[in-house]
């Protein structure tokens, strides 16, 4: 039978968790492991490495009493790592913090985790109307998968409880439409959402061994760089085990919704008038945007910041 577990081990005066998937294949087990790194949860928002405009928006949308700040993104994105240290800048002992997660990522002092059991019927839905009981200040869901949770989790955050949670979409823009499409009315969502954002990783490059790229001009005016900027390249050293990259950082895009933006959702204009919106007038930066700051920085190589951001 396929297996899941964890385990934890001690690895240079720091414990880290790793989450085990194990798969009975044709020729014998196939065995995934996830490795989660507590000590990137403690650094709190500010030493997570993201940009100066999408990190101000995020605390602006962090002090909010109420309502509903969504992470979305493909598996492996970040989006867990992002909302626990949120989680963590929140946690202090006056407040009543509950998530309901499948699987309890990463185990937080303090915090209410709840781990769904579909099998006995313990699953996002009903372990969100359970939460509700308990007077929660704030709550966390692992994903919201249905419109039953949905439902449940926009309703929770009109009525005073701050939601975090995640969604599978492209971009931040498209959350309110898949919403939608999951049956919530556009005026609930328009009334509870707070905070919208699409966030990926992007692998930085190694300090110790890069070198500058000599790239065509034609090319670089194409993409839109017109300044003298350095560009580097993967280069590969001992020090990052020949792979030229050494540790990720996050490339976010987000916009706190304002009064027009839910005017916009409630006429149901389209996801591009509404992203052109956000540009022109909130300023808002894209994932491609975000990520091309980064290689100006000289954080990141240019194809690995096209690497991330080619399905905009």
């Amino acid at each position: 039978m396929p297996q899941d577990g964890r385990f934890e081990v001690r690895f240079e005066d720091k414990r880290i968790d790793f989450r085990v998937s194990g798969l009975p294949a044709a020729f014998g087990q196939k065995f995934v492991l996830r490795i989660l790194d507590k000590g990137n949860l403690s650094v709190g928002l500010d030493r997570l490495g993201f940009s100066e405009q999408p990190l101000k928006i995020f605390k602006e949308a962090i002090i909010k009493p109420f309502g509903m700040i969504l992470v979305t993104g493909p598996t492996g994105s970040g989006k867990s790592t992002t909302l626990y240290s949120v989680l963590n800048q929140m946690n202090t002992p006056e407040r009543n913090i509950v998530t309901v997660e499948d699987p309890v990522e990463y185990q937080i002092e303090g915090i209410t985790q709840i781990q769904v059991k579909p099998e006995i019927g313990l699953d996002f839905a009903s372990g969100l109307r359970s939460i509700l009981r308990q007077s929660p200040d704030i709550i966390m869901i692992g994903e919201i998968r249905d419109g039953e949770t949905a439902d449940i989790a926009i309703k929770a955050s009109l009525t005073g409880q701050v939601v975090l949670s995640t969604l599978h979409t492209n971009d931040a823009i498209s959350t309110f439409t898949r919403l939608i499409d999951m049956g919530i009315e556009p005026f609930l969502v328009a009334s509870s959402l707070i905070m919208m954002c699409a966030q990926r990783l992007c692998r930085k490059v190694c300090l110790k061994c890069r070198k500058p790229a000599a790239l065509p001009k034609e090319y670089l005016d194409h993409l839109g760089f017109t300044e003298n900027i350095t560009f580097y390249e993967a280069s590969g050293c001992k020090y990052c085990n020949n792979t030229g990259f050494y540790g990720r950082i996050a490339i976010l895009e987000n916009v706190l919704v304002n009064d027009a933006i839910r005017e916009m959702i409630l006429k149901k204009e389209s996801t591009d008038e509404i992203k052109h919106y956000a540009i022109e007038k909130l300023g808002m930066k894209t994932l491609k945007d975000d990520a091309f700051l980064k290689v100006k920085e000289g954080v990141t190589t240019l194809n690995e910041a096209l690497r991330v951001t080619t399905e905009e």
